[in-house]
């Protein structure tokens, strides 16, 4: 999930290209509801071995409300930080993931 900024806007989406995605939201390269609203803090994430899961989570995910998400985001990173810059690091949840 990414984030406008704490209790800002969220946004739930799947990716087979994971990193490449969150680049892009970042950047802002893909005109839409990210771009629109500035949401470009990675607050959450699930990694799955095949898209077909992810894709339902994500489904399933988008029905929760609000509140929910935010509980969820909460559970993990109570501060709302930006997880991005994480992901890479030595010791990070992507260092034994292929790129």
């Amino acid at each position: 999930m990414l984030a406008s900024r704490k209790h800002g806007t969220i946004y739930t989406g799947v990716s087979g290209r994971f990193l490449h995605r969150i680049v892009e939201h970042r950047e802002g390269l893909r005109e839409g509801f990210t771009s629109r609203y500035r949401v470009k803090r990675l607050v959450w994430f699930e990694l799955h071995h095949a898209i077909e899961p992810a894709i339902r989570r994500e489904k399933s995910l988008k029905k929760y409300p609000r509140a929910w998400k935010i509980n969820l985001i909460e559970r993990d990173n109570p501060h709302w930080h930006d997880l991005f810059d994480g992901l890479l690091q030595e010791d990070g949840p992507l260092s034994n993931v292929q790129r």
